[in-house]
């Protein structure tokens, strides 16, 4: 008897759903229904009182005869100091007229001098001041190299040899450290022998061009130190 009402229980369950299913499906086939806004009691209320009327606050009426307003005269008082330090001013005036018309002659001079095509020296530097990098360990440095001087190794690979080292000139357009290096590789293999891998001027300005290029260096000059 149980048996028999579970089994009916459990048919009349599975009924259901199939209807339910076959009711959801064909819902999602019916054609689509127009929107509508959504309730909004709120805002019927708002809409529906309006908002509140305010009333303006009372001020005071204007007066019937206009007032008028004479302001004070000023009183004008020069005094003997102020006379003199007008006298003082003007001199100090006077002074630096004739010192700005000295700094034109001398910068007329100095313009002169330094024109472009005026070729003026160099200046030599005893100090070349080198950056490195090993683009693999991501290692980097600054150093100092002397002119004429030991040879400093980087990395314990590179070796830097500095020849010359200078300046450019005050009248070049691009101000500018030039430095002559003699680089070396060390291979760390035991028993190679070192190479020259570089040879030639370093131009601080462009040091992609100028510079050391290497598969897993770069160096370039960044300046000269006395």
């Amino acid at each position: 008897m149980n048996r028999a009402r579970i089994l009916l229980i459990s048919t009349a369950v599975v009924g259901l759903a199939v209807s339910g299913g076959v009711v959801a499906g064909g819902w999602q086939n019916a054609p689509a229904q127009d929107a509508t806004p959504a309730p909004d009691s709120i805002g019927d209320v708002l809409r529906s009182t309006g908002p509140a009327e305010e009333t303006a606050p009372a001020g005071d009426p204007a007066p019937a005869v206009p007032i008028a307003i004479t302001p004070p005269t000023p009183a004008i008082q020069i005094e003997t100091a102020a006379l003199q330090g007008d006298e003082a001013d003007a001199e100090a005036a006077d002074a630096d007229a004739d010192k700005e018309d000295e700094d034109a002659e001398s910068e007329a001079d100095k313009a002169k001098r330094l024109a472009a095509d005026t070729v003026l020296p160099r200046q030599r530097r005893r100090v070349a001041i080198i950056e490195a990098i090993d683009k693999i360990t991501a290692e980097s440095m600054r150093f100092e190299v002397e002119v004429g001087g030991r040879p400093v190794r980087f990395n314990q690979a590179l070796i830097f040899t500095a020849r010359a080292c200078e300046v450019s000139a005050e009248n070049e357009l691009v101000p500018d450290a030039i430095a002559y290096v003699d680089v070396t590789l060390q291979p760390k293999a035991a028993g190679a022998a070192p190479r020259q891998i570089f040879r030639g001027w370093m131009f601080s300005s462009s040091p992609a061009i100028s510079g050391l290029q290497h598969p897993i260096y770069d160096a370039w000059v960044v300046g000269c130190k006395a």
